[in-house]
C-alpha cells in the first residue's frame, strides 16, 4: 500500500491512509470484543516492536522480542480476566515474566550495559504495552463489551489531532514547544482543542450514560495529555536524530507516530473515569 499511496501528496496520503485505518479500527470494534481485542493487539504489538526497533538504533541493546511478547500477554491477560473468563489470579503469570528479563541478559555476553538495556525493556512495556493494555480496560465494564465509550474517546483523539494539523498547517505562527518540535504552533493547539471539544460536546448527545461535562474533562484529557505524549514522542526521536517512527503507515509514519497521543492520554482518562467521576 505503501508504494501505491507513493505517487500521490503527503496530505493526500495522510487522508487515504486515516480513512482505511479508522474504518479498520471502527468495525474492528464494533464487530465484536474479539475482532476489537486482536486490532488493538496487533497495533500494540507493532508499536511496541517499533520503540524497541527506534531504541536500538543508537546502539542500545533492549529485549526486543522477548519485551513484545511480555506486553502481548499484559495485553491478553487484561482481556480474558477482565472479560470475565479466565481467573484474577492469572495476573501473577507476569511476574515470573518479567523476572525472567534478568535472566536472559545473564548469556548475552556482547551487551556491556545490560541492565541500562533492562531498562529501555521496562520502559517499552511500560510506555506502549500498558496503556494498550488499558484499552481492554475502557470497553469491558461488569464483563460486559461496550465499546461505545472507547469510540468517542478515539473520535475526540482523532479529532484533535486533525483539527491541530489543519488549522496549525494553514495558521500557524507562534510555536508551541519549538525545542522539541518546531512545527508545532499555539494555534494549531487551540484549534485542536476547538475541534476536539466540539465533538465530545456532540458525541454526549448520543452517549448518554456519561454526563457531558463528564466528556468535556475527557476532552480536556486529550487535548493537554495527547499534545504533550505527541511533544515526548518528537523528543525521543530527536534524541536519535530521526524524523519519523516508521514508514509504515504513508503520510503518518510508524505506529508511534501515530498513536503517541494514546499513549499518554488513556491512563489520565482511565483514572478519572474510575475513580473521580
Amino acid at each position: 500500500m505503501t508504494q501505491r499511496l507513493s505517487k500521490y501528496s503527503n496530505l493526500t496520503q495522510r487522508i487515504i491512509a486515516a480513512l482505511i485505518g479508522v474504518t479498520i479500527i471502527i468495525s474492528g470494534m464494533l464487530y465484536s470484543d474479539y475482532t476489537f481485542w486482536l486490532v488493538f493487539l496487533f497495533i500494540s504489538v507493532m508499536t511496541q516492536y517499533e520503540f524497541y526497533r527506534l531504541v536500538g538504533l543508537n546502539g542500545n541493546l533492549p529485549l526486543t522480542i522477548y519485551g513484545t511478547f511480555c506486553g502481548a500477554v499484559l495485553n491478553i491477560l487484561v482481556f480474558f480476566i477482565e472479560k470475565g473468563d479466565w481467573p484474577f489470579r492469572y495476573y501473577y503469570w507476569l511476574v515470573p515474566l518479567m523476572a525472567t528479563t534478568f535472566f536472559i541478559k545473564l548469556y548475552k555476553r556482547t551487551d556491556v550495559k545490560p541492565f541500562e538495556n533492562l531498562g529501555y525493556t521496562f520502559l517499552g512495556m511500560i510506555y506502549v504495552a500498558v496503556p494498550f493494555a488499558l484499552v481492554n480496560e475502557m470497553v469491558l465494564e461488569s464483563h460486559h463489551y461496550k465499546p461505545l465509550l472507547m469510540l468517542g474517546i478515539l473520535i475526540t483523539l482523532w479529532v484533535n489531532d486533525s483539527g491541530a494539523y489543519f488549522v496549525g498547517t494553514l495558521l500557524g505562527k507562534r510555536k508551541l514547544f519549538e525545542r522539541i518540535s518546531p512545527k508545532k504552533s499555539w494555534e494549531g493547539f487551540f484549534g485542536g482543542a476547538i475541534c476536539s471539544f466540539s465533538a465530545a460536546l456532540v458525541y454526549s448527545r448520543f452517549y448518554t450514560p456519561i454526563e457531558s461535562w463528564k466528556w468535556l474533562v475527557i476532552a480536556g484529557i486529550i487535548v493537554i495529555t495527547g499534545t504533550l505524549g505527541d511533544l515526548v514522542e518528537s523528543l525521543f526521536k530527536r534524541s536519535i536524530s530521526i524524523k519519523d517512527s516508521g514508514s509504515v503507515i504513508p503520510g503518518h509514519g510508524g505506529f508511534l507516530d501515530r498513536f503517541d497521543g494514546l499513549l499518554l492520554s488513556m491512563p489520565f482518562i482511565l483514572t478519572f473515569l474510575k475513580i473521580i467521576a
